[in-house]
Order: C-alpha cells, then structure tokens, then sequence
C-alpha cells in the first residue's frame, strides 16, 4: 500500500482489508502504535483495549481467509464516544457517577456498526456527561487538540475529533445536542455529520436531551461520514422517537456535482462579529463552492438568536430532569461546571419550557419558507477558532462564561429546529489551526449535504493535512 494504513480513510482501510491487501491485525496494530504516541500528549481515550482488540481483529482475519464477510467494516478498529453502550463494558459517560457502569444492553447505533464488522479498539473521552462545549472534563483532564495542544478540541464529542484528527482512530461516534459533533470537527479539523433528530436511534445511548439529542460520526471525510450513516440509519423498534422516514443512498450521493445546487449564505447572524480568519475561510470556501457549479445566492432567515436561547431552554430543563436524582444523592461527584448548568435547568418554570416546545414546530415551518429556494445553507461552525484551554476554562477570567457561550452560537439553532449539518474542514489559521464550516439542510436531506461536502473535498484537501506529533 503506498500510505500507512494509520493514514489511510475509513473508507480505503475497508477495501483494503476486504480485497485482503491488508490484514485486520496490522491495521489493528499500526493504530494501537499510532495510539502509544499521540495518547499522552492529547488525552483522547478513556480506555485502550489493545489486547482484545487484536485478539478480534486475528478472529476478523480468520473469517474472511473463511470466505465470511460480516459486512462492509469487516476487520475495521474503531473507538468511538464512551456514552455508547455495550453491555458487558463499562461506559463512564465521562463521569466519577458511572464509573464503574456495565450496561447490559448495546446501544443501536453501535451495535449496527459490530453487526457490520468493526473491531472494538476502546472508548473516547468525553466531556462529563456530553454536558460542556470545551473539552474540559474535571474528573478525566481535558483532551487536547493535536493542532496545538494548548487549545481546546471542542465538546462535547471532545475524544472523537482528536482521535480522528491525529489518525488514532477512522472514525467514531459523537453526539449532537448544542453543537457536540460540529464543535470538535471545526475546531479539530474534522468531518462531522449532525444527523436529523430521528434519522439514527438513540436506544442505548447515554441521554441529555430527550428532544435534542442525535447520534452521528465524526470521519476524515464525506464519503466516511455517509458509509457510517448508511450503517447506522433508520427505523429501531427499541427507540420510539425513531423516524421511519425513507433512507436515501448516502454513499452514491457523494459521487455527485454541485452543478444545478443553489447554497445560501445568510445576511446576517451567522455573519455577524466572526474573527477575521473565520470570515476569510468562509469567503475562500463559498469561492470554492461557486468554482465547482454550485449556485450562491443570499438568504434571509428568520431570528436565529431566539432560537438559540430557546435550544438552550430545553436542553437545560430536560438535562436537569433527567440529573435530578444524581443532584440530590451525589452532587459532590458532579464537576463545579456540570454542577451549575444542571442545577440552572432546575430554575426553567414549566411554562417556559412548554412554550419553547410549543414554538418548535412553527420556528421550523418559518426556517423551511426562508430557505424554500436554496438546496443547503452555509455557515461557520463557530465564530471563532479554538481557544486555549486555558482561557476557556472555569478560571479562564472574566471573559470565560461569554467566550463559552459564543462557542456553540452557530450550533445551537440548527439542534431546536431538529434539522441535519454537516461540518467540513475549510481551512486554517495563519497560527495553523483549523476552521469548519457547517452545511445545514432539509429535515432528512443528509444525502445533499454529503454531495456538498464530498464535492468540497475533491476540490481542496484540507481534509488530507496532518497535525504533528508533539515534541
């Protein structure tokens, strides 16, 4: 092979194990000696399995020499976010409170990944209960990014886009309810796929918030994002909330032009007070869009800042809910942060939180007239590059709490209304870190955004670029 298999895309590695040009145990083994390098300096893993995931990848090997091909991730290590569970390991939620927690049931999302063949390689860090935008974890340390690891990867998928940036992993899992995919893929050079609320199950996934919560992954690419996708989606009695919404080919789609897509750019809000390295890579890839065929014309939307506030509504009155007994038994094992925001949801008057749920459906209905004439928007992730971690940090000073909540301003929106993003790398910064940009979609329309972002990524090759390993 002419890369390193370590190097190569989830998509690659699959074939090339497949066609039998390389074997699951060296794939195994040059992740597990990747993983030795750039674990101590990035704190990506909360667990590194490296005996029983050679031991599995010997048995991936054996199976296929038998002519038995579980699926299309046969003999493929992946980690992936530690708040999916496996029943008969333990799954932390990056919290002192779970531990020691063995579930005794898989999680959907995952199990349809094992039934396709993938290699247990461990679990990723995380921010304490998905509950924090940065990466910190106060019982677990921060995970660092490997473009400089002063700086913050993004949270709360905080493992998941170090891991699949520094090549540790090819791909993983995350969560998405304020931004949790889309943080960590901006900030750390990643894909990250925000899926529609319902397009994947969440039975067997850690919760926050019941009505904002999605399961998704984090890759190298569009294309890994949508093999990963087509694993996971669809129907799941186990998960009521479920959506038995048509399945598209989200594999074929990123085999598609951009010619014949119209892309809006809104005039505001997502426009507004970015950090001028953020505004010149939204300029550089909106020319690159226009290059490849693509149709940019300008879109109104309607109010995104009460969507914001209205997603961090719900998000704190469901997390709370779902916290509540944990706050009165064990409230010293919560971190000082987690604590705080738990206990601010505690204060949502049900009126409140009725009334944001109530508007849900017509916010959405005033989003899809806004946007009836383009195919996808796009926006920056954030208006902002990584901060360090420790500027961003419950001592990070005075600006602290407001730089925090200017993080996920751009991700926020997009979770209230329910509806897909996909973030791809678009650039970097003239200090070398990297800046995403987020395609936002139709309900269900995942299909477009992985042609977008899959076309983008035939066009540049930020996505190709590596971090260094640290001295």
């Amino acid at each position: 092979m002419s890369l390193e298999p370590a190097l190569m895309t989830l998509t690659e590695v699959a074939r090339a194990i497949a066609m039998k040009q390389l074997s699951s145990h060296e794939v195994t083994r040059a992740l597990l000696s990747r993983i030795a390098q750039w674990q101590p300096h990035l704190n990506a893993f909360m667990s590194i399995e490296a005996e029983s995931a050679l031991k599995a990848a010997e048995a991936a090997d054996a199976e296929l020499a038998a002519g038995k091909v579980r699926g299309p991730l046969h003999g493929v290590p992946l980690a992936h976010k530690d708040m999916y569970y496996d029943a008969g390991h333990v799954a932390t939620c990056g919290s002192l409170i779970r531990r020691d927690f063995v579930p005794t049931v898989t999680s959907t999302a995952l199990q349809r990944l094992k039934d396709a063949g993938q290699v247990r390689l461990g679990t990723l860090h995380l921010a304490e209960f998905a509950y924090g935008p940065t990466g910190h974890n106060a019982h677990y340390g921060p995970v660092r990014n490997p473009w400089n690891v002063a700086h913050i990867t993004g949270g709360s998928s905080s493992g998941s886009g170090s891991a699949v940036a520094a090549r540790l992993t090819y791909a993983a899992l995350g969560s998405d309810t304020g931004g949790s995919i889309r943080m960590p893929a901006h900030f750390c050079g990643v894909t990250g796929l925000k899926t529609t609320v319902g397009r994947v199950s969440r039975a067997g996934a850690m919760p926050l918030s019941q009505s904002l919560d999605t399961v998704g992954p984090l890759a190298r690419t569009a294309e890994d994002c949508a093999l990963l996708l087509a694993l996971m989606a669809g129907a799941d009695p186990a998960d009521s909330t479920c959506s038995h919404e048509p399945l598209s080919d989200y594999v074929g789609a990123t085999k598609g032009s951009l010619k014949g897509l119209k892309i809006g750019v809104p005039t505001s809000f997502y426009v507004d007070d970015l950090d001028a390295e953020v505004a010149r890579v939204l300029d550089e890839t909106i020319a690159v869009l226009k290059r490849e065929g693509a149709d940019i014309v300008k879109v109104e939307l309607p109010d995104q800042r009460q969507l914001s506030s209205a997603s961090q509504l719900v998000l704190a009155a469901e997390a709370a809910a779902f916290h509540k007994r944990w706050m009165i038994e064990r409230p010293q094992d919560y971190g000082p942060q987690v604590l705080m925001r738990l206990q601010n949801g505690l204060a949502v008057p049900a009126i409140t939180y009725l009334e944001a749920m109530r508007w849900r459906g017509p916010a959405l209905a005033a989003h899809n007239a806004a946007t009836a004439g383009v195919n996808a928007v796009i926006a920056p992730a954030s208006p902002v590059p990584a901060p360090t971690i420790e500027e961003s940090d419950v001592g990070g000073g005075p600006n602290a709490p407001a730089l925090l909540q200017r993080l996920t301003l751009f991700t926020r929106p997009v979770n209230f209304l329910g509806l897909p993003s996909l973030t791809v790398p678009s650039g970097f910064t003239r200090s070398g870190l990297p800046v995403g940009m987020q395609l936002i979609g139709r309900s269900f329309d995942e299909a477009t955004l992985l042609t977008i972002g899959a076309a983008f990524q035939r066009a540049t090759d930020y996505h190709d670029r590596l971090p260094k390993l640290p001295s």
